[in-house]
């Protein structure tokens, strides 16, 4: 049965309807395109967030100063390719969990969710919690990945995997399968706020755009719109959760499993506060930004225009 995926905005031509099943691939795609562009400010973010853990400002080296400054003392640390570090990880990550995030979201708007009041925050909010508890453990090793790299410039723990393949391996055998998810505490919130702002206000933007009627209803640049705003709220609310995650994922651990620096997603946020400040939770909030917009606007312009072609195919064969 076709889905629609949100309450259509007024006017002739409503959204084009696709499976759930279509939903998943699309959404995989379209993430792990936008992946391949915005992962080396997910590495320059991963070290500023981990900077000066646990640590008052001013009684730390700060060895990476503000984005572009960051992006350079990487490049010298690790060489060009050091920007790209924890691509695999990350392209399994976005695959794993976009693909079950926009599965479950096409589900649920076709349950018609997602056309009462609130339901596409809901269906997003749920579809990103569940996105988010089966990539935990791609995102794990993404994230201790991203923070390796020679002793001079490391920050945070340094967890001296070879390969995502020797990453799991190495958890799976010292933690055993519940390592895998370790810090997915902190995960499923993250993703469950920014996915909720993510596609709620998404699909918002491109309804008010077309209503305004500024750009070509076909255009691509309605989508691009509509990928600009949504952006903002999803750097907004998601950098605190984002920072939290990074340090729960990677801190170390004992011999059963257990971290060794946070309990869990309310222990971090409080050691973070008292021991480095408020503002400390908006570590890394630039290249975040700057991340996190090109790979919305990215992820959600390539699904987008990937549903209209589904969408077309799909009638011309019917």
């Amino acid at each position: 049965m076709p889905l629609t995926r949100a309450q259509p905005a007024p006017g002739p031509e409503a959204m084009e309807t696709v499976p759930p099943a279509v939903d998943l691939v699309l959404g995989a795609s379209a993430c792990c395109l936008a992946c391949v562009f915005t992962n080396p400010l997910e590495v320059v973010k991963t070290r500023l967030q981990l900077q000066g853990e646990l640590r008052a400002r001013g009684t730390y080296p700060r060895l990476y100063r503000g984005f572009l400054a960051s992006v350079t003392a990487v490049v010298r640390a690790d060489g060009l390719w050091g920007l790209q570090k924890g691509l695999a990880a990350g392209l399994l990550y976005q695959g794993l969990m976009n693909g079950v995030r926009f599965y479950c979201y096409s589900l649920t708007c076709q349950a018609g969710l997602a056309q009462q009041p609130g339901g596409t925050v809901l269906a997003g909010a749920v579809a990103g919690a569940l996105g988010a508890f089966v990539g935990s453990p791609a995102y794990l090793v993404k994230t201790q990945l991203q923070a390796q790299t020679v002793a001079a410039m490391a920050v945070g723990h340094q967890h001296h995997h070879q390969s995502i393949l020797g990453a799991l391996e190495t958890i799976w055998r010292q933690q055993g399968l519940a390592g895998l998810w370790r810090g997915v505490g902190g995960a499923v919130p993250r993703v469950t706020v920014g996915s909720a702002a993510q596609l709620a206000t998404f699909a918002s933007a491109k309804a008010w755009v077309q209503e305004q009627q500024w750009l070509p209803e076909d255009s691509w640049l309605v989508a691009l719109a509509g990928g600009m705003i949504s952006s903002i709220a999803v750097a907004a609310v998601m950098t605190p959760f984002d920072v939290v995650s990074t340090r729960l994922y990677n801190q170390p651990v004992d011999r059963t499993g257990r971290g060794q620096l946070y309990g869990g997603l309310a222990d971090c946020l409080v050691k973070i506060w008292r021991q480095e400040g408020p503002l400390a939770l908006y570590k890394g909030l630039g290249p975040a930004y700057l991340r996190l917009g090109p790979h919305t606007i990215l992820s959600m312009l390539f699904w987008d225009e990937l549903r209209k072609l589904a969408g077309r195919a799909q009638q011309q064969g019917a």
